[in-house]
């Protein structure tokens, strides 16, 4: 399956979504900012990036800019948990997101997301 990259300071969301990603057969690999996800894509490029929009360290607008300025490959879904976040949402598209998630999010959504993204 796929290599999946997921960054949020949140440890519960990267638990959720890796336990989520690992039982559909995917390889996961965590971040906890945005700081440390952008040297682990770097290091060894992932088939997909789902990253939190607000995190410390270098949020995930920049994450996304970043990546997706580097890696024209790059495929990156975006996510917050702000109330009210559509506004934050619209702009990890601009920023290059192929796709973006509002949490609270359940396992079929993910699973439609990933599996959309990476085939497109």
């Amino acid at each position: 399956m796929a290599s999946i990259l997921i960054v949020d300071d949140d440890e519960p969301i990267r638990t959720v979504l890796r336990d989520i990603l690992e039982a559909d057969g995917h390889q996961i690999r965590e971040a906890s900012d945005g700081r440390i996800g952008l040297m682990l894509y770097r290091e060894a490029p992932a088939d997909l990036v789902i990253t939190d929009i607000l995190m410390p360290e270098r949020d995930g607008m920049e994450v996304t800019l970043a990546l997706t300025q580097e890696f024209l490959d790059a495929r990156v879904i975006a996510m917050t948990g702000v109330a009210g976040g559509q506004n934050f949402l619209n702009v990890a598209k601009l920023f290059g997101a192929r796709r973006v998630i509002q949490k609270p999010f359940t396992s079929d959504v993910i699973r439609r997301i990933v599996r959309f993204t990476l085939d497109h």
